[in-house]
Parts: C-alpha cells; sequence; structure tokens
C-alpha cells in the first residue's frame, strides 16, 4: 500500500471514529481523530492477514482498541489534563478508561468491517483464481 493511500484510509479511520464518537456519545476530542486513524490502518493490516480467521481478527482489534482508549485516556488525563471519559461506574473497567461492555462493542465493529473488507477484496481474489 502506498503512503498516500494510508494517509487516506487513516483520515478515513478517524472522521469515522469522531462521527461514531458524536452519534453515539453526542461529544468527542481531537484525540480521538488519532485513536480512529491509527484502528483503521491496523485493521487492514490485520485483513492483509491470509490465515487468520475474521472472529480472531476481531477480537485482536477490539483488544487493540482498547488498549489504545486506555493509553489515550492516560495521556488526556495526565498530561492534557482533561478527562475525556469515564467508564468507572461501568463493570469491569479499568481505571475509568476501557470496560468489558466497550470491548465487546469494538469487536462487533471490527467484526463487520473485517468482513465488508473481504468482501470488497472478493471480485479481486476471484480473479485471479480463473
Amino acid at each position: 500500500m502506498r503512503w498516500f493511500e494510508k494517509m487516506i484510509l487513516f483520515l478515513m479511520g478517524g472522521a469515522s471514529y469522531l462521527g461514531a464518537e458524536i452519534a453515539w456519545r453526542g461529544v468527542t476530542h481531537w484525540t480521538m481523530f488519532f485513536a480512529g486513524g491509527i484502528s483503521l490502518c491496523c485493521l487492514t493490516w490485520l485483513d492483509a492477514r491470509p490465515g487468520l480467521p475474521v472472529l480472531a481478527g476481531a477480537g485482536i482489534g477490539a483488544a487493540g482498541i482498547s488498549a489504545m482508549e486506555l493509553l489515550g485516556g492516560i495521556f488526556c488525563t495526565q498530561l492534557l489534563k482533561v478527562r475525556v471519559w469515564d467508564y468507572s461506574a461501568e463493570w469491569g473497567n479499568v481505571l475509568g478508561y476501557v470496560c468489558p461492555k466497550y470491548t465487546m462493542l469494538w469487536y462487533i465493529l471490527c467484526l463487520w468491517l473485517l468482513i465488508n473488507m473481504r468482501l470488497i477484496r472478493l471480485p479481486a481474489r476471484i480473479r485471479t483464481i480463473n
């Protein structure tokens, strides 16, 4: 993948992440643009692993996004002195930054994205077989 394609992918991921947060919570923070860009680039990298089952890829993606949200939450709180979100009331939360409920939602979203990425590439795979 060329650098221009990676940049477009990063921008799409960042914009989508901000849009999803605004749709879900009604608010977002500029740092989440970077989390979204990195997340979509990483999911594309996972999708390019031919032997990786889509369910496992979604699990790795959800864990990665949750880890990024944990680090992003710590970064925002400690360095920027702003608390972007607070999941401390959620069951199983880690420092109030991540929780199983949202990791499961990330899993569902990653699964949907990975399935669609494979479906988009399917015609190219069929052409190479014939």
